[in-house]
């Protein structure tokens, strides 16, 4: 038990001075452990709030989700957090999210290919959603010698996974259907930058 809990809850029998004393806390301690009760308090009923939020996203991905995609998930939702604060959240709760393992690249850069020009100019940030959008292509084992084609569509403002395909090829349909379903998710991508490796596909 807290200490300064201790005095608080006997105080009334063997009184304030003597229970520090006995105990070693200087009474301002104790007096100001005592005003700050009721924020301590609002900050852990926060907290025990923003670990539902977390777990709720979690769970709503199938347990996918890590803490860069939950915090932007939530600030989808406007909270404001950094992923930091989510990623140790989701160490207290003991779940955590999927990574993808590549096992090799999938973007082989053809020399004979115009290369097309870099829109974003490296930069990978945007101030507005649907504006920016990253894309990849993710190589996944699924037994038996065979694998599949992961295609993302990342907006760079939230972070937030706009649109995705997956198939047994790496044809320009998989980047299609891609980029198909994040003009579903976002009603449309009109205007919007959409950034690749150079690569075959």
């Amino acid at each position: 038990m807290n200490r300064c809990q201790f005095v608080d809850d006997h105080q009334r029998r063997f009184g304030v001075k003597r229970l520090c004393s006995l105990l070693g806390i200087a009474r301002s301690s104790f007096y100001y452990w005592r005003r700050t009760a009721a924020a301590r308090a609002a900050r852990r009923s926060a907290e025990a709030g923003l670990a539902a939020r977390i777990r709720r996203v979690h769970l709503d991905s199938d347990g996918t989700y890590g803490a860069p995609r939950i915090t932007a998930e939530l600030r989808d939702e406007g909270d404001r957090i950094n992923h930091k604060r989510v990623a140790k959240i989701m160490r207290t709760l003991g779940i955590e999210g999927v990574r993808l393992r590549r096992r090799h690249r999938t973007t082989a850069a053809d020399p004979a290919a115009a290369k097309a020009p870099d829109l974003i100019g490296r930069d990978f940030t945007a101030t507005v959603v649907n504006t920016k959008y990253v894309g990849d292509i993710t190589y996944l084992p699924v037994g038996g010698g065979k694998f599949c084609y992961l295609a993302t569509v990342i907006d760079l403002c939230s972070r937030r996974l706009a649109g995705w395909a997956i198939a047994d090829h790496m044809r320009t349909e998989l980047v299609i259907d891609a980029l198909a379903a994040a003009g579903r998710t976002r009603g449309s991508l009109a205007g919007a930058v959409m950034h690749t490796d150079h690569g075959s596909q």
